[in-house]
């Protein structure tokens, strides 16, 4: 009987008992062992399987909550190597495949001395702008690197990234903007006053010779032509900025 119990419970087979005899013998005694030890296993057993499958929820629930980050979030080891990035993270870096088992280095070298900081910082955090070229375009991305756990750095860091690409872009567009309407304000100023010059000389020699009349009157009309052309120049370049 504990013969064909053994082969049962090597099948995988934990829920087999044999019968307990009160008899007293090494027989007695080996069934109530066997009895117990078949129990103990099969107990850590479900123990194991419930814990596989929490963890595994955890996971799939971990996954799906990064999966609406728009951020991207990149899970690493205590030596930079990475057990998980979010889909945001592949798309911002150009990843394909999926980077789990990759050292830092590969996938994101330029962020490398920012988790060196982390990892040798007494917060275990580091933060700072990079710039990338991925597929052919610049990107400006803000890296930060935070410690899982500021007690035991053996659990690994988090690394989220955020594309700052637009949002340059969009303060250096408005800075020239301001620059160039500056340079538009500082342009038109004296326009108004060459103008009004021009329009008084015209004026104020009208007792001159026909002759010099007539050239000054040619010179003054041109000043205030071309100023006038540079007034609508530097209106249109306004409106340009």
């Amino acid at each position: 009987v504990l013969a064909g119990a053994a082969q049962r419970v090597g099948e995988g087979d934990l829920d087999v008992k044999v019968p307990e005899h009160k008899t007293g013998d090494e027989v007695a005694l080996l069934s109530t062992v066997f009895n117990r030890m078949t129990a103990q296993v099969k107990g850590q057993r479900d123990a194991l399987v419930s814990a596989n499958r929490e963890s595994e929820e955890r996971r799939n629930f971990t996954e799906t909550v990064l999966s609406g980050v728009s951020a991207g979030v990149i899970g690493l080891d205590a030596d930079g190597g990475v057990e998980l990035a979010n889909d945001a993270a592949r798309v911002m870096l150009g990843i394909e495949a999926d980077p789990t088992g990759k050292a830092l280095n590969d996938i994101v070298p330029a962020a490398v001395d920012i988790f060196e900081k982390a990892a040798t910082s007494v917060a275990g955090a580091a933060l700072s702008q990079i710039e990338m070229t991925i597929n052919g375009v610049n990107r400006e991305l803000l890296v930060r690197v935070s410690a899982r756990s500021s007690r035991d750095i053996d659990q690994g860091y988090v690394m989220t990234i955020d594309d700052l690409t637009a949002l340059v872009s969009a303060q250096r567009e408005a800075a020239w903007g301001d620059v160039a309407r500056r340079i538009a304000h500082e342009i038109k100023n004296p326009l108004t006053p060459i103008q009004l010059s021009a329009e008084r000389l015209k004026r104020k020699f009208t007792k001159l010779d026909s002759e010099d009349t007539e050239a000054l009157n040619r010179y003054a009309d041109v000043i205030v032509r071309q100023a006038g052309d540079i007034r609508r120049m530097v209106d249109e370049f306004s409106k340009f900025a």
